[in-house]
C-alpha cells in the first residue's frame, strides 16, 4: 500500500515538474496538474474499452490461474463505478448514477452501454478534479471505502492510478483476443 502512494504522489508530481519546466512563468492551479494528469489516463483507458469487440467482453482467461477473475466488461465497469465513487467523495455528494457498488449496476451489460457509463465516469471525474483547489485541497473528507477520513487531493490521486492497475489486465486481454491494443499500435 505504501508502495501504491509514493506511486500516486510520483504520478501526481511529474506532469508538474515537466510542466514547470516547460513554461516556468506559468502558474497552475492545484485542479489543472490533476487535469493534467488524469487525460492521459483517459487517453489509454478508453480507447482500450473500445477496441474490444462486443462479443468478447465478457472473456476473462482460462487457461491457468484465473479463477475469479473478472471479465472484460467486469474490469471496464469497475473502474467506472470507482471512477464515480472517487468523484462523489470528492465533491461530497452522492454519485449522479445509482452504481451498485465498486462493480458497478447489473444493468448496464452491452458494450456500447459499459463505455457509455465508463466515459460519464470519467466527465464526473473531470467534474471533481476541477472543483479542487489550494483552500480545499487539504480538507478532510469522508473516505468512502473504509473508515476514517482522506484529504481532497490525497484521493483524487486514486483517479490517476487506478484505471491504470486495471489497463494492465485490459491490455492482456485483448493481446489474448489477438488485438493490439491502441495505445501500442503503431509503434
Amino acid at each position: 500500500m505504501k508502495i501504491m502512494w509514493m506511486f500516486a504522489v510520483a504520478l501526481l508530481l511529474l506532469p508538474g515538474t515537466a510542466l514547470a519546466q516547460a513554461k516556468a512563468e506559468e502558474h497552475l492551479t492545484v485542479s489543472q496538474i490533476m487535469e493534467r494528469a488524469l487525460k492521459p489516463v483517459e487517453g489509454e483507458f478508453v480507447p482500450a474499452a473500445d477496441a474490444m469487440p462486443e462479443d468478447k467482453y465478457s472473456f476473462a482467461p482460462a487457461n491457468g490461474e484465473f479463477k475469479g477473475v473478472r471479465t472484460f466488461a467486469q474490469q471496464v465497469k469497475h473502474v467506472a463505478a470507482v471512477n464515480y465513487i472517487v468523484a462523489a467523495a470528492i465533491l461530497e455528494e452522492k454519485p449522479p448514477v445509482e452504481l451498485g457498488g465498486e462493480n458497478g449496476p447489473d444493468s448496464i451489460a452491452s458494450k456500447a452501454d459499459i463505455t457509455k457509463f465508463l466515459k460519464d465516469s470519467f466527465a464526473y471525474l473531470h467534474k471533481a478534479l476541477a472543483s479542487i483547489n489550494e483552500k480545499n485541497q487539504t480538507d478532510q473528507i469522508k473516505n468512502p471505502f473504509g473508515e476514517g477520513k482522506t484529504t481532497r487531493l490525497g484521493f483524487a490521486t486514486v483517479a490517476l492510478w487506478h484505471p491504470f492497475d486495471h489497463y494492465g489486465q485490459m491490455v492482456e486481454y485483448l493481446r489474448m483476443n489477438g488485438i493490439i491494443p491502441p495505445a501500442s499500435r503503431g509503434q
